[in-house]
């Protein structure tokens, strides 16, 4: 029995309202951690709730999320560093390149579904089958923004499905930017695979990030076009996640987080290199923000060091 179980025998509160919400909030928390002390710290939690309350407080709710992300920081670091950043990168890096597919998926519904499957192989640490998955879609993905029918007879333009506005895939930029992108995720999948050995499984909670980011312009920004919402909720996740990594840093005192974000960059330089020239005020402000950020979260971890040698 464990210690919520003999709480709501001892109290008579039973499966409550105010319990499961708990345990929703529980959820940023490590399975492991869970299984240890969320029993306790439910029961901690319920025996000072005021009665008849139904709602988590704002102050106990906030203190719950930042206290499981917090956890799953440190519970992260016991896996090596550099390699467990790498795995990061690639699947935030073939999450975004799944993104890049979905408005077209009516058109290239194999290759979409590729893409889909690599980022399943890739979260659950499976990257030896996820590496001929990726290599397949880098070959189509070059074909399509050579103007070539390469695998299958797709029809060229690709243009997107009814549902979304926008031109055709990849039409607004040449091929270096995407091969880039798909070079650097083969590359790091080559690595993870011939350093052996068990890879963490990625949360779930990474699925989100593909419909925050669906729709955006597969060229690039083009700030100057007007920044619509796909565009805005690009730059958002863009600027929050790496602003996580910045935090997970300085918690941690672990660079696997500027690592990510690093292998996530480097595609991201290339676009714009490709259209050196072309990029507006507020393209150059949001190169310069990723860039800052990144640079931040490879110092924060140890920035924090030295002040805790200090």
């Amino acid at each position: 029995m464990t210690v919520a179980t003999e709480h709501r025998a001892a109290t008579g509160v039973g499966t409550g309202v105010l319990e499961r919400r708990y345990r929703r909030l529980l959820l940023g928390y490590p399975r492991a951690y869970r299984s240890g002390y969320g029993g306790e710290l439910i029961a901690t939690l319920l025996d000072t709730a005021e009665p008849g309350r139904t709602l988590p407080s704002l102050r106990e709710s906030l203190a719950l999320v930042v206290g499981g992300l917090r956890t799953r920081v440190i519970y992260s670091t016991e896996r090596p560093a550099w390699i467990d950043g790498v795995h990061l990168g690639v699947l935030a890096l073939s999450i975004a390149q799944l993104a890049m597919l979905v408005p077209y998926a009516a058109t290239i519904p194999l290759w979409a579904g590729l893409s889909a499957l690599a980022v399943a192989l890739i979260m659950r640490g499976r990257v030896r089958l996820a590496l001929p998955v990726v290599a397949l879609v880098a070959v189509k993905v070059c074909s399509i923004t050579l103007g070539q029918t390469w695998l299958d007879r797709t029809l060229l333009p690709v243009d997107p499905d009814r549902f979304w506005d926008g031109g055709a895939l990849y039409g607004g930029g040449g091929p270096v930017a995407p091969m880039i992108g798909y070079a650097v995720v083969v590359l790091g999948l080559l690595v993870l695979a011939a350093r052996g050995g068990r890879l963490g499984r990625r949360s779930w909670f990474w699925l989100p990030a593909a419909p925050l980011l669906t729709g955006a312009d597969p060229a690039g920004l083009d700030f100057s076009t007007g920044a619509g919402p796909h565009t805005m909720a690009r730059v958002g996740l863009e600027i929050g996640v790496l602003l996580l990594a910045v935090w997970a840093g300085h918690v941690a005192q672990d660079p696997r987080w500027a690592t990510a974000a690093g292998v996530y960059l480097v595609p991201v330089l290339a676009m714009y290199a490709e259209s050196l020239g072309a990029h507006s005020e507020r393209d150059l402000a949001h190169l310069a923000a990723l860039i800052f950020l990144t640079a931040l979260a490879a110092v924060m971890p140890y920035r924090a060091k030295r002040h805790v040698v200090l």
